[in-house]
Protein backbone atom coordinates (compact mmCIF):
# COMPACT_ATOMS: atom_id res chain seq x y z
CA UNK A 1 0.00 0.00 0.00
CA UNK A 2 2.60 1.90 1.12
CA UNK A 3 4.56 1.86 -2.45
CA UNK A 4 1.05 2.25 -3.95
CA UNK A 5 0.57 5.65 -1.94
CA UNK A 6 4.28 7.01 -3.19
CA UNK A 7 3.90 5.95 -7.22
CA UNK A 8 0.99 7.80 -7.40
CA UNK A 9 2.25 10.75 -5.30
CA UNK A 10 4.99 10.45 -7.84
CA UNK A 11 2.42 10.63 -10.96
CA UNK A 12 0.43 13.38 -9.47
CA UNK A 13 3.55 16.06 -9.54
CA UNK A 14 4.23 14.61 -12.54
CA UNK A 15 1.12 15.36 -14.12
CA UNK A 16 1.25 18.65 -12.43
CA UNK A 17 4.54 19.22 -14.22
CA UNK A 18 3.14 18.34 -17.27
CA UNK A 19 0.41 20.84 -16.82
CA UNK A 20 3.23 23.37 -16.60
CA UNK A 21 3.55 23.91 -12.84
CA UNK A 22 7.45 24.12 -13.02
CA UNK A 23 10.73 22.53 -11.79
CA UNK A 24 9.60 23.08 -8.43
CA UNK A 25 7.32 19.75 -8.55
CA UNK A 26 10.10 18.35 -11.16
CA UNK A 27 12.60 18.28 -8.42
CA UNK A 28 10.12 16.79 -5.99
CA UNK A 29 8.88 13.92 -7.95
CA UNK A 30 12.96 12.97 -8.42
CA UNK A 31 12.93 13.12 -4.53
CA UNK A 32 10.48 11.05 -4.08
CA UNK A 33 11.77 8.68 -6.62
CA UNK A 34 15.07 8.72 -5.42
CA UNK A 35 14.44 7.47 -1.55
CA UNK A 36 16.38 4.15 -0.95
CA UNK A 37 13.52 3.29 1.80
CA UNK A 38 9.84 4.72 2.14
CA UNK A 39 8.63 2.32 5.09
CA UNK A 40 9.70 3.32 8.54
CA UNK A 41 9.88 2.75 12.47
CA UNK A 42 11.30 5.66 14.52
CA UNK A 43 10.51 5.54 18.43
CA UNK A 44 10.32 8.28 21.06
CA UNK A 45 10.25 8.36 24.47
CA UNK A 46 6.64 10.11 25.67
CA UNK A 47 8.26 13.81 26.24
CA UNK A 48 6.39 16.72 24.85
CA UNK A 49 10.12 17.42 23.40
CA UNK A 50 9.19 14.78 21.06
CA UNK A 51 6.68 17.15 19.06
CA UNK A 52 8.80 17.13 15.83
CA UNK A 53 8.13 13.76 15.31
CA UNK A 54 4.34 13.52 16.03
CA UNK A 55 4.45 16.89 14.34
CA UNK A 56 5.84 15.74 11.02
CA UNK A 57 3.45 12.54 10.91
CA UNK A 58 0.05 14.06 11.89
CA UNK A 59 0.86 17.44 9.34
CA UNK A 60 1.73 14.98 6.18
CA UNK A 61 5.16 16.31 6.45
CA UNK A 62 6.82 12.69 6.55
CA UNK A 63 4.13 11.87 3.38
CA UNK A 64 5.18 15.09 1.29
CA UNK A 65 8.56 13.66 1.35
CA UNK A 66 7.26 10.10 0.09
CA UNK A 67 8.19 8.49 3.86
CA UNK A 68 5.24 6.12 5.34
CA UNK A 69 6.68 6.43 9.22
CA UNK A 70 5.52 4.53 11.95
CA UNK A 71 6.28 6.00 15.73
CA UNK A 72 6.65 3.82 18.29
CA UNK A 73 6.78 4.71 22.06
CA UNK A 74 9.70 3.11 23.83
CA UNK A 75 10.36 1.72 27.25
CA UNK A 76 13.39 3.45 27.88
CA UNK A 77 16.73 5.12 26.96
CA UNK A 78 18.95 2.10 26.79
CA UNK A 79 16.05 0.02 24.42
CA UNK A 80 15.72 3.15 22.52
CA UNK A 81 19.66 3.68 21.78
CA UNK A 82 19.96 -0.89 21.59
CA UNK A 83 16.80 -0.83 18.71
CA UNK A 84 18.31 1.47 17.03
CA UNK A 85 21.84 0.48 16.62
CA UNK A 86 20.59 -3.32 16.03
CA UNK A 87 18.13 -1.79 13.29
CA UNK A 88 14.67 -2.38 14.87
CA UNK A 89 14.24 1.12 14.49
CA UNK A 90 14.87 3.45 11.56
CA UNK A 91 16.00 6.20 14.28
CA UNK A 92 14.50 7.76 16.67
CA UNK A 93 14.39 10.69 19.26
CA UNK A 94 17.48 10.43 21.07
CA UNK A 95 19.07 12.25 24.43
CA UNK A 96 21.87 14.37 22.84
CA UNK A 97 24.67 12.57 24.32
CA UNK A 98 23.33 9.31 23.17
CA UNK A 99 25.33 9.41 19.94
CA UNK A 100 28.48 10.98 21.40
CA UNK A 101 28.29 8.10 24.53
CA UNK A 102 27.66 5.55 21.88
CA UNK A 103 30.43 6.62 19.26
CA UNK A 104 33.23 7.21 22.36
CA UNK A 105 31.77 3.61 23.39
CA UNK A 106 30.84 5.05 27.26
CA UNK A 107 28.12 2.47 27.84
CA UNK A 108 27.25 1.14 24.53
CA UNK A 109 29.94 0.92 21.28
CA UNK A 110 28.33 1.93 18.24
CA UNK A 111 28.66 4.67 15.48
CA UNK A 112 25.42 7.02 15.77
CA UNK A 113 25.02 10.36 13.93
CA UNK A 114 22.32 13.16 14.41
CA UNK A 115 21.93 15.97 11.07
CA UNK A 116 18.92 16.99 13.48
CA UNK A 117 18.75 18.90 16.56
CA UNK A 118 15.23 18.44 17.97
CA UNK A 119 14.36 21.43 20.39
CA UNK A 120 16.16 24.37 22.97
CA UNK A 121 15.52 23.95 26.79
CA UNK A 122 12.16 21.90 28.51
CA UNK A 123 13.95 20.35 31.48
CA UNK A 124 13.55 21.22 34.85
CA UNK A 125 14.36 20.31 38.16
CA UNK A 126 11.69 19.50 41.09
CA UNK A 127 12.45 18.51 44.53
CA UNK A 128 9.67 16.69 47.12
CA UNK A 129 7.73 19.34 49.06
CA UNK A 130 9.66 18.59 52.10
CA UNK A 131 12.59 19.45 50.65
CA UNK A 132 11.65 22.41 49.40
CA UNK A 133 9.93 23.98 52.91
CA UNK A 134 13.82 23.12 53.89
CA UNK A 135 15.62 25.16 51.27
CA UNK A 136 12.86 28.39 51.45
CA UNK A 137 14.65 29.27 54.22
CA UNK A 138 17.84 30.06 52.41
CA UNK A 139 16.33 31.34 49.53
CA UNK A 140 15.91 35.21 49.13
CA UNK A 141 12.47 36.69 48.30
CA UNK A 142 11.67 39.26 46.00
CA UNK A 143 9.18 42.58 46.76
CA UNK A 144 6.19 40.15 46.26
CA UNK A 145 7.21 37.67 48.86
CA UNK A 146 8.09 34.82 46.26
CA UNK A 147 11.26 33.14 45.73
CA UNK A 148 13.86 35.33 43.66
CA UNK A 149 14.98 33.03 40.54
CA UNK A 150 17.11 31.46 39.64
CA UNK A 151 17.22 29.40 42.79
CA UNK A 152 20.78 28.32 43.53
CA UNK A 153 21.78 24.71 44.52
CA UNK A 154 23.23 26.42 47.40
CA UNK A 155 20.10 26.71 49.38
CA UNK A 156 19.72 22.69 49.01
CA UNK A 157 22.95 22.25 50.16
CA UNK A 158 22.72 22.78 54.09
CA UNK A 159 19.19 20.21 53.73
CA UNK A 160 21.72 18.08 52.40
CA UNK A 161 23.68 18.61 55.23
CA UNK A 162 20.74 18.31 57.59
CA UNK A 163 20.19 14.46 55.60
CA UNK A 164 23.89 13.52 55.99
CA UNK A 165 23.78 14.27 59.71
CA UNK A 166 21.16 12.14 60.29
CA UNK A 167 22.54 9.41 58.37
CA UNK A 168 20.24 9.62 55.41
CA UNK A 169 21.59 9.62 51.69
CA UNK A 170 20.25 12.29 49.54
CA UNK A 171 18.76 11.06 46.59
CA UNK A 172 18.35 12.42 42.94
CA UNK A 173 16.68 11.06 40.38
CA UNK A 174 18.41 11.76 36.36
CA UNK A 175 17.06 9.43 33.06
CA UNK A 176 19.96 8.52 31.81
CA UNK A 177 24.22 8.28 32.60
CA UNK A 178 24.54 10.84 28.80
CA UNK A 179 21.04 12.57 29.51
CA UNK A 180 21.50 16.44 29.55
CA UNK A 181 19.48 16.16 32.62
CA UNK A 182 22.14 14.21 34.39
CA UNK A 183 25.20 17.16 32.66
CA UNK A 184 22.07 19.96 33.46
CA UNK A 185 21.72 18.69 37.56
CA UNK A 186 25.65 17.94 37.88
CA UNK A 187 26.21 21.54 36.63
CA UNK A 188 23.96 23.16 39.22
CA UNK A 189 24.23 21.28 42.04
CA UNK A 190 28.26 22.04 41.67
CA UNK A 191 27.54 25.57 41.04
CA UNK A 192 26.24 25.85 44.91
CA UNK A 193 28.91 23.85 46.21
CA UNK A 194 27.62 20.41 45.98
CA UNK A 195 29.65 17.64 44.84
CA UNK A 196 27.29 15.04 42.20
CA UNK A 197 29.98 12.48 42.27
CA UNK A 198 32.08 10.59 39.87
CA UNK A 199 32.19 7.99 36.94
CA UNK A 200 35.45 5.66 37.09
CA UNK A 201 34.47 3.02 34.32
CA UNK A 202 38.34 1.95 34.64
CA UNK A 203 38.03 1.33 37.90
CA UNK A 204 34.54 -0.53 36.76
CA UNK A 205 32.40 1.88 38.48
CA UNK A 206 29.82 3.49 36.15
CA UNK A 207 27.31 4.36 39.32
CA UNK A 208 28.65 8.21 39.18
CA UNK A 209 28.18 8.52 43.15
CA UNK A 210 32.08 8.56 44.10
CA UNK A 211 32.62 11.03 46.61
CA UNK A 212 29.48 12.44 45.84
CA UNK A 213 27.18 14.54 48.36
CA UNK A 214 24.12 13.56 46.59
CA UNK A 215 23.58 10.28 45.09
CA UNK A 216 22.00 10.64 41.41
CA UNK A 217 21.00 7.31 40.08
CA UNK A 218 18.44 6.69 36.53
CA UNK A 219 14.66 7.01 36.38
CA UNK A 220 12.77 6.81 33.67
CA UNK A 221 10.72 9.98 33.01
CA UNK A 222 7.32 8.71 33.35
CA UNK A 223 7.78 6.88 36.43
CA UNK A 224 9.87 9.98 38.70
CA UNK A 225 6.73 11.78 40.35
CA UNK A 226 5.51 8.08 41.81
CA UNK A 227 9.14 7.40 42.53
CA UNK A 228 9.46 10.76 44.22
CA UNK A 229 6.47 10.74 46.21
CA UNK A 230 7.10 7.37 47.00
CA UNK A 231 10.24 8.80 49.16
CA UNK A 232 12.62 6.34 47.16
CA UNK A 233 14.04 9.87 45.64
CA UNK A 234 14.21 13.48 46.90
CA UNK A 235 14.23 15.15 43.69
CA UNK A 236 14.85 14.76 40.23
CA UNK A 237 16.00 16.23 36.61
CA UNK A 238 13.38 15.65 33.88
CA UNK A 239 11.75 17.12 30.66
CA UNK A 240 7.99 18.22 30.36
CA UNK A 241 5.25 17.27 31.29
CA UNK A 242 6.91 15.53 34.62
CA UNK A 243 7.79 18.68 36.36
CA UNK A 244 4.75 20.35 36.07
CA UNK A 245 2.94 16.89 36.83
CA UNK A 246 4.68 17.38 40.30
CA UNK A 247 2.59 20.92 40.83
CA UNK A 248 -0.80 19.57 39.81
CA UNK A 249 -0.43 16.21 41.91
CA UNK A 250 1.08 18.57 44.84
CA UNK A 251 3.96 16.41 45.69
CA UNK A 252 6.86 18.42 44.43
CA UNK A 253 7.85 21.66 43.76
CA UNK A 254 10.13 22.85 40.67
CA UNK A 255 13.59 25.43 41.69
CA UNK A 256 14.98 25.71 38.58
CA UNK A 257 13.97 25.34 34.79
CA UNK A 258 17.85 24.29 32.62
CA UNK A 259 16.86 27.64 30.43
CA UNK A 260 17.93 28.98 33.91
CA UNK A 261 20.91 26.93 34.00
CA UNK A 262 22.50 27.22 30.63
CA UNK A 263 20.09 29.75 28.37
CA UNK A 264 18.92 28.22 25.05
CA UNK A 265 20.80 24.31 25.69
CA UNK A 266 20.00 22.09 23.45
CA UNK A 267 17.93 18.82 23.99
CA UNK A 268 17.22 15.90 22.02
CA UNK A 269 18.99 15.09 18.43
CA UNK A 270 16.95 13.03 16.02
CA UNK A 271 19.68 9.77 15.86
CA UNK A 272 20.58 6.79 13.93
CA UNK A 273 23.36 4.49 12.86
CA UNK A 274 25.69 5.42 10.81
CA UNK A 275 25.63 2.53 8.94
CA UNK A 276 21.90 3.11 8.50
CA UNK A 277 22.69 6.68 7.36
CA UNK A 278 25.41 5.41 4.60
CA UNK A 279 22.51 2.88 3.31
CA UNK A 280 19.74 5.59 2.75
CA UNK A 281 21.48 8.95 2.42
CA UNK A 282 18.25 10.21 0.29
CA UNK A 283 15.78 8.89 2.72
CA UNK A 284 17.84 10.31 5.57
CA UNK A 285 18.18 14.09 3.82
CA UNK A 286 13.91 13.76 3.37
CA UNK A 287 13.69 12.70 7.46
CA UNK A 288 15.52 15.63 7.65
CA UNK A 289 13.72 18.05 5.70
CA UNK A 290 10.29 16.76 7.49
CA UNK A 291 11.03 17.44 10.61
CA UNK A 292 12.47 20.82 9.95
CA UNK A 293 9.39 21.54 8.76
CA UNK A 294 7.55 20.21 11.74
CA UNK A 295 9.81 22.25 13.98
CA UNK A 296 9.05 25.43 12.38
CA UNK A 297 5.19 24.88 12.37
CA UNK A 298 5.67 24.50 16.14
CA UNK A 299 7.51 27.83 16.50
CA UNK A 300 5.48 29.97 13.80
CA UNK A 301 3.98 32.89 14.26
CA UNK A 302 4.80 33.33 17.74
CA UNK A 303 3.86 29.75 18.82
CA UNK A 304 0.62 30.34 17.69
CA UNK A 305 0.26 26.74 16.65
CA UNK A 306 1.10 25.46 20.31
CA UNK A 307 -2.35 25.13 21.42
CA UNK A 308 -3.22 22.43 18.60
CA UNK A 309 0.26 21.22 19.43
CA UNK A 310 -0.62 20.37 22.93
CA UNK A 311 -4.13 18.40 22.01
CA UNK A 312 -1.89 16.22 19.60
CA UNK A 313 0.89 15.49 22.37
CA UNK A 314 -1.63 14.72 24.71
CA UNK A 315 -3.25 11.60 22.99
CA UNK A 316 -2.42 8.16 24.31
CA UNK A 317 -0.04 7.86 21.33
CA UNK A 318 2.47 10.06 22.27
CA UNK A 319 2.89 11.89 25.57
CA UNK A 320 -0.29 10.61 26.78
CA UNK A 321 -0.65 13.11 29.60
CA UNK A 322 -3.98 15.36 30.55
CA UNK A 323 -3.30 18.90 27.96
CA UNK A 324 -3.30 20.57 30.65
CA UNK A 325 -0.42 20.04 32.32
CA UNK A 326 1.60 20.22 28.80
CA UNK A 327 0.11 23.34 28.15
CA UNK A 328 1.62 24.46 31.29
CA UNK A 329 5.22 24.43 29.79
CA UNK A 330 4.40 23.95 25.94
CA UNK A 331 2.64 27.75 25.42
CA UNK A 332 5.20 30.10 27.03
CA UNK A 333 4.73 29.32 30.93
CA UNK A 334 6.06 27.34 33.57
CA UNK A 335 4.54 26.85 37.34
CA UNK A 336 7.03 26.43 40.03
CA UNK A 337 5.37 26.35 43.69
CA UNK A 338 1.88 25.75 43.22
CA UNK A 339 0.04 29.50 41.96
CA UNK A 340 3.40 30.58 41.54
CA UNK A 341 2.78 30.50 37.44
CA UNK A 342 5.96 33.06 35.65
CA UNK A 343 6.13 33.21 31.72
CA UNK A 344 8.66 31.79 30.18
CA UNK A 345 8.48 32.04 26.66
CA UNK A 346 11.43 30.22 25.41
CA UNK A 347 11.19 27.06 27.93
CA UNK A 348 10.15 24.88 24.47
CA UNK A 349 12.23 26.28 21.29
CA UNK A 350 11.96 23.68 18.53
CA UNK A 351 13.11 26.21 15.73
CA UNK A 352 13.82 29.79 16.21
CA UNK A 353 17.82 30.66 17.21
CA UNK A 354 18.46 28.24 14.65
CA UNK A 355 17.43 25.22 17.38
CA UNK A 356 17.69 22.64 14.74
CA UNK A 357 21.14 22.87 13.25
CA UNK A 358 23.64 20.29 14.91
CA UNK A 359 26.52 22.96 16.20
CA UNK A 360 29.69 21.12 17.30
CA UNK A 361 29.95 23.38 19.98
CA UNK A 362 27.07 21.70 21.36
CA UNK A 363 28.55 18.15 20.56
CA UNK A 364 31.53 19.28 22.36
CA UNK A 365 29.87 21.23 25.62
CA UNK A 366 28.60 17.35 26.25
CA UNK A 367 32.22 15.62 25.77
CA UNK A 368 33.64 18.38 28.47
CA UNK A 369 30.46 17.39 30.84
CA UNK A 370 31.78 14.02 30.07
CA UNK A 371 35.25 14.67 30.75
CA UNK A 372 34.45 16.53 33.84
CA UNK A 373 32.58 13.74 35.95
CA UNK A 374 34.61 11.31 35.06
CA UNK A 375 32.53 9.40 32.05
CA UNK A 376 35.74 10.26 29.61
CA UNK A 377 38.53 8.88 32.42
CA UNK A 378 41.78 10.60 30.85
CA UNK A 379 42.90 14.01 29.33
CA UNK A 380 42.10 14.11 25.56
CA UNK A 381 43.54 17.21 23.30
CA UNK A 382 40.86 19.94 21.92
CA UNK A 383 41.94 18.42 18.94
CA UNK A 384 39.85 14.97 20.23
CA UNK A 385 36.98 16.34 20.96
CA UNK A 386 36.18 18.47 17.51
CA UNK A 387 37.14 15.20 15.52
CA UNK A 388 34.37 13.09 17.97
CA UNK A 389 32.12 16.32 17.61
CA UNK A 390 32.95 16.27 13.34
CA UNK A 391 32.07 12.34 13.30
CA UNK A 392 28.94 12.55 15.16
CA UNK A 393 27.11 15.83 14.60
CA UNK A 394 26.70 16.29 10.53
CA UNK A 395 25.47 19.85 9.74
CA UNK A 396 26.67 18.60 6.31
CA UNK A 397 23.58 17.01 5.82
CA UNK A 398 21.28 19.37 7.48
CA UNK A 399 22.64 21.55 5.47
CA UNK A 400 21.71 19.77 2.64
CA UNK A 401 18.08 18.94 3.69
CA UNK A 402 17.80 23.18 3.88
CA UNK A 403 18.56 23.94 0.73
CA UNK A 404 16.50 21.59 -0.64
CA UNK A 405 13.42 22.96 1.18
CA UNK A 406 14.87 26.83 0.30
CA UNK A 407 14.91 25.59 -3.30
CA UNK A 408 11.47 24.41 -3.01
CA UNK A 409 9.70 27.32 -1.38
CA UNK A 410 8.87 25.43 1.68
CA UNK A 411 10.92 28.12 4.24
CA UNK A 412 13.20 31.13 3.41
CA UNK A 413 17.21 30.84 3.47
CA UNK A 414 16.84 33.67 6.56
CA UNK A 415 15.61 31.02 8.78
CA UNK A 416 18.34 29.29 8.44
CA UNK A 417 22.45 29.78 9.19
CA UNK A 418 24.41 31.46 6.56
CA UNK A 419 25.57 27.40 4.71
CA UNK A 420 28.56 29.57 3.29
CA UNK A 421 30.01 30.72 6.58
CA UNK A 422 28.97 28.53 9.52
CA UNK A 423 31.67 27.03 10.74
CA UNK A 424 29.76 24.87 13.68
CA UNK A 425 30.48 26.76 16.45
CA UNK A 426 28.05 29.48 18.50
CA UNK A 427 30.03 32.27 19.77
CA UNK A 428 31.34 32.16 23.15
CA UNK A 429 28.90 32.44 26.22
CA UNK A 430 28.62 32.72 29.93
CA UNK A 431 24.86 32.51 29.99
CA UNK A 432 25.23 30.16 32.83
CA UNK A 433 23.89 29.98 36.18
CA UNK A 434 27.34 30.38 37.45
CA UNK A 435 28.72 33.08 34.43
CA UNK A 436 31.37 30.56 33.59
CA UNK A 437 31.89 31.21 29.88
CA UNK A 438 32.47 28.36 27.35
CA UNK A 439 34.29 28.47 23.92
CA UNK A 440 33.48 25.39 21.88
CA UNK A 441 36.91 25.81 20.48
CA UNK A 442 38.46 25.65 23.56
CA UNK A 443 37.37 22.59 25.80
CA UNK A 444 40.53 22.32 27.87
CA UNK A 445 40.80 25.72 29.24
CA UNK A 446 36.76 25.90 29.72
CA UNK A 447 37.41 22.99 31.80
CA UNK A 448 40.17 24.21 33.94
CA UNK A 449 37.75 26.96 35.20
CA UNK A 450 35.35 24.76 37.93
CA UNK A 451 35.94 24.24 41.31
CA UNK A 452 34.28 20.89 41.42
CA UNK A 453 35.12 18.35 38.48
CA UNK A 454 37.96 16.48 36.45
CA UNK A 455 39.93 18.75 34.67
CA UNK A 456 43.52 18.72 32.80
CA UNK A 457 45.59 15.24 33.79
CA UNK A 458 43.18 14.50 36.67
CA UNK A 459 41.91 10.59 36.87
CA UNK A 460 40.26 8.64 39.24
Amino acid sequence: MNTFKRKSLAATLSLAVSLGLGSLLSTAVQAVENLEKEDLKFGFIKLTDMAPLAIAYEKGFFEDEGLYVTLEAQANWKVLLDRVIDGELDGAHMLAGQPLGATIGFGTQADVITAFSMDLNGNGITVSNDVWEEMKKHIPLDADGKPQHPISAAALKPVIEQYRAAGKPFNMGMVFPVSTHNYELRYWLAAGGISPGYYAPARGDTSGQINADALLSVTPPPQMPATMEAGTINGYCVGEPWNQQAVFKGIGVPVITDYEIWKNNPEKVFGVSQKWADEYPNTHIAVVKALIRAAAWLDADNNANRAEAVQILSQSTYVGADAEVIANSMTGTFEYEKGDKREVPDFNVFFRYNATYPFYSDAIWYLTQMRRWGQIGTAQPDSWYMDVAKKVYRPDIYAQAAQELIAEGKLSADAFPDFATETGFKAPTNEFIDGVTYDGTQPNAYLQQFAIGLKGDEQL
